[in-house]
């Protein structure tokens, strides 16, 4: 995004959500902490953009509660707690299992074997220690059942779960990379054995992981370091 002329960027008018999917990928994984302000102009400069899309930016994720305007002073991101991280899990938990629980019934073997090229994507890309190649096919595989389920409002829903998670947090893991792979296949064989306990069971470890290695992190990070201030230790 850098390479590019700021003019030309600002006529796209999906700038703004690509900069907030900048923003929010660095408060979920504490590289910005609560209480941080996030300046404009140097955001724009980082990123190679005019201060406008990322005002439009910043506005969006006031919007889901990750920064708060300070009058005259500006964005500051957001108190967060380890309960926030669980509730976000836990919904994104639960609207996966509907999902399932529909696509299930509907997979036939084009759909399966589809799937499981997916899977080959994803364990491929992993075993090149290609990140960005696992958070697109760890994409692809979950929008493969989004769309078996044919339950567009509910995969609407989880899309915008999904945006809080860090995805090449996960990705540059190799340990959660292996994990992951154990679980896509687990859940392509439930779907061919329409085992929706098993694939229940599936989604609840993969979510349930996911958050715990998520706050693991954002503890090491500091995010609910006491150290930096009785009022955002007393929020988290």
């Amino acid at each position: 995004m850098a390479d590019l002329a700021p003019t030309r960027l600002a006529q796209r008018p999906q700038l703004s959500e690509e900069v907030a999917d900048h923003v929010r990928t660095l408060i979920m994984s504490g590289e910005i902490r609560p209480g941080d302000f996030i300046r404009l102009d140097e955001t724009a400069a980082t990123l190679g953009v005019s201060v406008t899309p990322v005002r439009e930016a910043l506005l969006t994720l006031r919007g889901e509660g990750l920064v708060d305007l300070v009058p005259r002073r500006g964005y500051l991101v957001s108190p967060m707690s380890r309960q926030d991280i669980e509730d976000i899990f836990w919904l994104q938990a639960e609207l996966s299992k509907r999902i399932v629980d529909r696509a299930i019934t509907r997979y036939d073997d084009a759909a399966i074997e589809a799937h499981a090229r997916l899977i080959d994507d994803f364990e491929a890309a992993s075993a090149a220690g290609h990140a960005d190649g696992v958070v697109h096919a760890q994409y692809a595989i979950h929008r493969s059942i989004n769309r078996v389920s044919r339950s567009d409002k509910l995969s609407r829903f989880l899309s915008n779960a999904a945006r809080y998670m860090p995805y090449l947090l996960y990705a540059e893991d190799p340990e959660w990379r292996a994990g992951a792979l154990v679980d896509h296949r687990r859940m392509l064989q439930a779907l061919r054995d329409k085992d929706l306990e098993t694939a229940h069971d599936v989604v609840d470890g993969e979510f349930a992981n996911g958050a715990r290695l998520l706050v693991a992190h954002l503890e090491r990070a500091g995010v609910w370091d006491e150290a930096r201030g009785p009022e955002l230790a007393a929020e988290a």
